[in-house]
């Protein structure tokens, strides 16, 4: 164990913030502030100050679990690695290789990720694998590929924010979900600028806006399209800009102009004042950005309406120029590299296409593998669990919890029971991992070496600081160990490495060429530049550094030919700084333009009646994370939010005689959830929000509707029609 501090990040969300931990006599670590990262420059909320508290043998997995007699029981690692691989293998020869399913999770390192990829496609050989990352911003990444040719959740890092004029932040309450971003939007409003906070909510980060509006939940894109009406109407369109880098224009500038603005306004009861108001203070200054999270991407039409905010920032000429644009703040820990290099079901790494001949010949190589024989692309994550126990007879799942996270739960818990064979890897017997057939206990993030990407698009290194305790093993050490008992060939294992850097140093050349290209990021550069933004290719004049160049004042990343630790790389001849900023000079289309989307309005795919007259929405609350499977066993997170709520506006209350604090019911067509009720002025009337944390009868997710997005997949978590009940004592 190292004797000093260990610099690392946070193993929870997107910012990835920088820490330190420093050793205790316990043999525990214990958070000191990290202030040279930029990204927090040392502050943390309170999930990064408890994370060692999961370190602990009393909350986390120690053993591997089989099952037996119904009962999960401990079991030594070849006892269960057998079993699984048993499982999988019988599977596979009675059912066909796509029987078996693999699930992932977005907080999985990128070298996890890739080898779980690599895992399903050439050691089981089924195309059914995806991840959680699908629930988070692939709405978005949708209509980033759409509108610029490339899907970076931040084409600009943190530090821009502070210096434009105006900031559109829609469907996100950063203030609880990702607190010390807080501070960008602060300085931003001390330097001058101002910030709109769109939220059906009065949120703590709404609380912070210069203006707040507060559409009815699942009408987002009405409101981005009446702004664009606006726009036209009021003559703030640049028409130079639109002439030069775009194209699509008319028709998108059609769709806007059915959207008049009294017309919005019945929609999203957003009122037009509010409206042109929110038009003059984006379009005033010279620079602007629109922020989107998963408000207006969770929805079944997520996709085009994330599409309509970049049109508003093309026709107004904001993006792909400094300081303004559009950007997905996205949620999980590694949702952008969980994405970019294979757990998702139609992609390979590099963020290639897998119905891509090219793509498949290029990583095929990689892996020496014949092309042909990887498999095309696969379900989507809920398609994927939805099929659980029918199409798909066996399920790998690695650090996801579906049970609490996924819509519809009851549903899919039905389907995970249905499974003839399930294999979970976790550090903590979640929901899920209680119905398993085996469970392997495996290392969390301080116990172990590995990359990730943050929101900003930066890479990341995360340091072991401790040794994990005996009898725990890491992710790669379950699939190298896996590859040996199901591998088609004799040495599949030698395929599949467990040493983290030797995995990265695969990835890389996997990656090198595809719009996520890595190649030339080593873990050297990594520690001493604090991170590197793809994409970054092995040269300086390599794939990418034509259209992706950073010519802007911040020359942070930039390293000396005598100093650089990649020269004695075969993959490296001279150094490409990064990327901070994307599309400065082009977008990454093939003719270097930008596409407006031509979207019109559309309702949530399922409105309130007469029977369920009030809509739901839900998120997250500061103190708890995501399904809040290690969250929810930290003494001092639970203090602070010990269990579901369903928060309420006074009038519904009252119609219900409902106090605050009794017991509510909440009822969709998909189950039934009981809470307690918190009221408050801060949500509309028509409107009911619960987080969703927690398993049980406060489960959210009972209630929430897998309607998917025609592109993303992506569910429609934010909006569901819903009654409320008073429960009888």
């Amino acid at each position: 164990m190292p004797n000093s501090a260990t610099p690392t990040h946070c193993p929870y969300c997107a910012l990835q913030c920088g820490m330190n931990l420093t050793p205790q006599q316990d043999g525990g670590v214990a958070v000191v502030e990290r202030p040279d990262f930029p990204v927090n420059k040392g502050a943390l909320c309170g999930k990064g100050r408890t994370a060692p508290a999961v370190l602990s043998s009393s909350v986390r997995l120690t053993t591997p679990l089989v099952r037996s007699g119904g009962t999960l029981v401990p079991a030594t690692w070849d006892e269960a690695l057998d079993r699984i691989a048993e499982g999988l293998a019988r599977t596979r020869t009675e059912h066909g290789p796509d029987a078996c399913g693999v699930f992932g999770g977005g907080g999985l390192t990128n070298e996890k990720a890739y080898s779980l990829g690599k895992f399903a496609r050439i050691v089981l050989g089924t195309s059914q694998i995806d991840y959680n990352g699908r629930f988070c911003m692939s709405s978005a990444a949708a209509a980033g590929i759409k509108a610029f040719g490339l899907d970076r959740g931040l084409p600009f890092p943190l530090e821009d924010i502070p210096k434009t004029g105006c900031v559109i932040l829609v469907g996100s309450n950063l203030a609880e979900t990702m607190p010390p971003s807080l501070r960008y939007f602060t300085e931003l409003r001390e330097n001058g600028g101002t910030l709109i906070v769109i939220d059906p909510r009065r949120t703590r980060t709404a609380e912070q806006a210069d203006l707040h509006l507060a559409p009815r939940p699942g009408t987002d894109l009405a409101l981005a399209l009446g702004l664009l009406h606006l726009v036209v109407a009021e003559g703030r369109v640049d028409e130079e800009y639109v002439q030069e880098r775009t194209v699509g224009w008319e028709d998108a500038r059609a769709a806007a102009m059915a959207h008049w603005p009294e017309y919005v306004e019945r929609i999203t009861g957003v009122s037009v004042p509010q409206l042109r108001e929110a038009v003059r203070l984006f379009c005033e200054p010279e620079h602007a950005m629109v922020l989107t999270a998963r408000g207006p991407e969770q929805q079944s039409k997520g996709t085009d309406t994330v599409g309509a905010w970049i049109n508003l920032c093309l026709a107004t000429g904001r993006a792909g120029r400094p300081l303004s644009g559009y950007g997905c703040l996205t949620g999980q820990g590694n949702g952008q590299g969980g994405r970019e290099h294979g757990q998702k079901a139609d992609q390979l790494p590099g963020y290639r296409k897998l119905d891509d001949p090219a793509a498949r010949r290029h990583v095929a190589e990689v892996w020496d593998v014949d092309p042909d024989s990887l498999p095309g692309p696969g379900r989507s994550a809920y398609e994927l669990l939805d099929a659980l126990g029918t199409d798909i007879r066996a399920l790998l799942l690695m650090a996801s919890n579906p049970i609490v996270s996924a819509p519809r739960a009851a549903h899919i818990e039905e389907r995970i029971r249905s499974l003839d064979f399930l294999a979970v890897c976790d550090v903590v017997l979640s929901e899920t991992a209680a119905l398993a057939d085996v469970v392997l206990p495996v290392t969390q993030w301080a116990e172990e070496t590995g990359t990730t990407t943050n929101l900003e698009g930066r890479v990341i290194l995360r340091r072991q600081a401790i040794t994990p305790p005996e009898g725990i093993r890491s992710d790669l050490e379950v699939m190298h160990e896996l590859a040996a008992r199901l591998g088609t060939e004799p040495g599949m294992e030698k395929k599949f490495p467990t040493d983290p850097e030797e995995v990265f140093e695969e990835l890389r050349r996997a990656s090198a060429g595809g719009p996520a290209d890595y190649s030339g990021i080593t873990y050297p550069r990594l520690i001493e530049e604090n991170g590197v933004f793809w994409p970054c290719p092995a040269t300086a004049a390599g794939p990418g550094s034509s259209d992706s160049a950073d010519d802007s004042e911040d020359a942070s990343l930039d390293v000396p030919a005598d100093d650089d630790p990649a020269q004695d790389d075969d993959l490296a001849t001279a150094v490409h700084p990064g990327t901070p900023r994307l599309f400065l000079d082009r977008f990454a289309t093939p003719d270097g333009r930008a596409r407006f989307a031509p979207v019109s309005y559309r309702a949530v795919a399922e409105e309130p009646d007469d029977e369920y007259p009030v809509l739901l929405t839900t998120g997250r609350v500061v103190a708890q994370y995501q399904s809040g499977a290690q969250t929810r066993r930290v003494d001092e997170l639970n203090a602070a939010a010990p269990g579901p709520f369903v928060e309420l506006h006074p009038r519904l209350a009252a119609r219900l005689g409902a106090a605050e604090g009794d017991p509510v019911a909440v009822v969709s067509r998909r189950g039934r959830a009981v809470a307690p009720a918190r009221i408050t002025t801060g949500i509309r009337p028509d409107t009911v929000f619960m987080p969703f944390h927690w398993p049980g009868e406060g489960r959210a997710n009972t209630l929430t509707n897998p309607a998917l997005d025609p592109t993303s997949r992506m569910p429609e978590f934010k909006a569901c029609a819903v009654r409320v009940e008073a429960v009888k004592s």
